[in-house]
C-alpha cells in the first residue's frame, strides 16, 4: 500500500510538467490532480465522480494500447489544426505590423514563485509568442512576495500600451487571494477570457465578449474546422467547471446546439450522453466515458488529460483522456486523441486572443 501510494505521489508530481506543456492555459485545466476546493452550497457543490458506485471506468484502462488500435472513427488532429491557426496568426501579426508602423501584439505573464512546472509552462508560452511574432513580457516574483506586490505588477501591465494580454500563472502562493489578483487584470487584456464581464457576455444573447476562454474556444474550433455541423445538434458537455465545461456549453448554445450538461449529480449519465450527437468530456477522470456512453456516429471531443500507470513507459505513466479511446473510436464518427487533440489548441487560441486584443487596441477591429 505504501509503495503504491508513493508511486501515485511521484506520478502526480512528474506528470504536471507534461500536462502543463500539453494544455497551455494560465488557468489549469480541470484535470485529475486538481486540489479539492472548499465545499460550497448550491449548484457549485464539489464534484464527486470518483465516489459514485454506479460509474466505473471502462476496463480498457487496464490493457489499452493505442498503437495497436484500429479506429473506425476519423481522428481530429489537434496538432495539425493548431499549427494551421499559428500560421494564420503569424500572417496577421505581419499584416498588423505593416499597418501600424512596426507595432506588434504583446503578451505579459506574471509568475510568482519557482515551481518547476510553472516555469516550464511560462517558457513554452514565450517560445510560442516568438514563433508567431508576438512580443513577450514577463515578471518573475519570489514566492515571498506580498499580494500587493503582484497587484502592482498587474497594474503596471494594465497601463502599458505595448501589452495587449495579461496572464497570471497559476497556482499562486497560498497566502494570496487568487480571485482578487485575477480580477485585477483589465477586461480589455483578459486574454484567458475568465473576467466576469467576459463570461457574463458569453452567457447572454445579443452580447459579444471581448475574449472567449481558450480551451472551450479550441474545442469549438476543432469542430468547425473538421466540418462538424453544430446547428440543431444535441450536444452533451460532461463536466461543469468554470474553466471548460460551463463556457463550452455556452459556446455550443451560441452555435445553435441543444445542450445538456452532465455532472457528478446527474442520474444515469451514460444514458444521457448516449443521446448526444456531440460529446465534450471535461471532468478529469481517466477513462470515465466508455464506449457504451457514445451514440454510433457521434463526434467526441476529449478535454481530459490524466496520468495512468504504465510500466512500459519511460516515466512509468502515460497520459490518457476522460474518454476510453479504444472503445469510443469504434462508435464515434470522429474523435480527438489524448495527447494531440484539444491540448495544442489551447495555446493557439491564446495567441489568437492576444492578436485580437492588439487589433482592437490599434483600431483595426471593433
Amino acid at each position: 500500500m505504501g509503495d503504491r501510494g508513493n508511486f501515485k505521489k511521484n506520478l502526480r508530481k512528474d506528470a504536471r510538467e507534461d500536462i502543463k506543456l500539453t494544455t497551455s492555459s494560465s488557468t489549469d485545466l480541470h484535470c485529475s490532480f486538481h486540489g479539492a476546493l472548499p465545499p460550497l452550497l448550491g449548484w457549485n457543490s464539489p464534484e464527486i465522480w470518483r465516489d459514485r458506485d454506479d460509474i466505473q471506468p471502462c476496463r480498457a484502462i487496464l490493457d489499452e494500447d493505442l498503437t495497436k488500435t484500429e479506429p473506425t472513427a476519423a481522428i481530429i488532429d489537434g496538432k495539425m489544426i493548431a499549427e494551421k491557426i499559428r500560421q494564420e496568426v503569424t500572417e496577421e501579426v505581419t499584416r498588423l505590423k505593416s499597418q501600424t508602423g512596426g507595432k506588434v501584439p504583446g503578451l505579459a505573464v506574471v509568475l510568482v514563485g519557482s515551481r518547476k512546472d510553472s516555469e516550464t509552462y511560462v517558457r513554452s508560452k514565450k517560445k510560442a509568442c516568438k514563433e508567431v511574432g508576438i512580443a513577450s513580457f514577463g515578471e518573475d516574483l519570489p514566492e515571498s512576495s506580498s499580494e500587493e506586490d503582484v497587484l502592482a505588477v498587474v497594474r503596471k501591465f494594465n497601463e502599458d500600451p505595448s501589452v495587449h494580454g495579461i496572464l497570471i500563472q497559476l497556482p499562486l502562493p497560498k497566502h494570496m487571494n487568487e480571485e482578487k489578483v485575477l480580477a485585477a487584470v483589465s477586461v480589455e487584456k483578459d486574454v484567458d477570457g475568465f473576467h466576469p464581464l467576459n463570461i457574463g457576455k458569453l452567457a447572454m444573447q445579443g452580447r459579444t465578449p471581448l475574449f472567449v476562454p481558450c480551451t472551450p474556444k479550441g474545442c469549438i474550433e476543432l469542430l468547425l474546422r473538421s466540418n462538424v455541423d453544430i446547428k440543431g445538434k444535441h450536444a452533451v458537455v460532461i463536466g461543469r467547471s468554470n474553466v471548460v465545461g460551463t463556457p463550452a456549453a455556452m459556446l455550443l448554445q451560441r452555435h445553435q446546439a441543444t445542450v445538456t450538461v452532465v455532472h457528478s449529480y446527474t442520474p444515469n449519465p451514460a444514458e444521457v450522453t448516449r443521446r448526444a450527437d456531440i460529446v465534450i468530456a471535461a471532468v478529469g477522470v481517466a477513462h470515465l466515458v466508455g464506449g457504451d456512453w457514445i451514440k454510433p456516429g457521434a463526434v467526441v471531443i476529449d478535454v481530459g488529460i490524466n496520468p495512468i500507470e504504465d510500466p512500459s513507459a519511460k516515466k512509468g505513466y502515460r497520459l490518457v483522456g476522460d474518454v476510453c479511446f479504444k472503445e469510443a473510436c469504434m462508435k464515434a464518427s470522429a474523435i480527438t486523441p489524448v495527447p494531440g487533440g484539444v491540448g495544442p489548441m489551447t495555446i493557439a487560441m491564446l495567441l489568437s486572443n492576444t492578436l485580437d486584443s492588439a487589433k482592437r487596441a490599434y483600431g483595426l477591429i471593433n
